[in-house]
């Protein structure tokens, strides 16, 4: 599960944002408008924003360094960014521009969540694993460890949760 697919996943629509095989597809910023139920019948609206990944799309190097300048840009200059979630392939062990992308974000004090995608790819000892050994590299480093979940788009694992936390942030903006 990729970008797309959570957000398809979080967004009960399938064919909301296209999905691919290969990464590197989200080559610009997408708007989605999402109108939430809060609480008692309170509707709240709010963006779900999809950047292009930073990471293993086989694109040329100019184009990269485009997208890594148009991320930052976005990511330092929104003013009423509430929440960005990083998402990491857990079937991996920590990589280093996951890393260093996280690194990036804390000097830039921005709020992060962590989400490990992927999860119904690998046998969840391994999961466990390299969430446990992502975190530990993160210690290294940080004072405080990002909320994180762990998701599957087949599944529908981890959605509420996600889904728990964006209302949060919602209300407590709205207070």
């Amino acid at each position: 599960m990729g970008k797309s697919s959570l957000i398809n996943m979080l967004c009960n629509n399938d064919k909301l944002a296209k999905t691919s095989a290969s990464p590197g597809k989200t080559q610009l910023i997408n708007h989605f408008e999402v109108l939430s139920s809060i609480g008692e019948g309170n509707l709240a609206k709010w963006y779900l924003v999809d950047l292009p990944g930073y990471g293993f799309a086989k694109v040329s190097i100019s184009s990269r360094r485009r997208w890594e300048q148009m991320i930052e840009n976005y990511l330092r200059k929104r003013d009423n960014l509430s929440m960005v979630f990083v998402l990491i392939d857990a079937r991996h062990t920590p990589q280093k521009v996951d890393i260093a992308f996280l690194e990036n974000i804390k000097k830039w004090s921005i709020p992060v969540s962590l989400v490990f995608t992927k999860s119904d790819k690998e046998n969840q000892s391994t999961v466990s694993k390299n969430v446990k050994s992502f975190l530990a590299e993160m210690r290294k480093t940080w004072q405080f460890l990002p909320r994180h979940f762990v998701t599957s788009a087949v599944k529908k694992t981890g959605k509420n949760n996600i889904l728990q936390s964006i209302e949060e942030i919602i209300v407590e903006l709205s207070e």
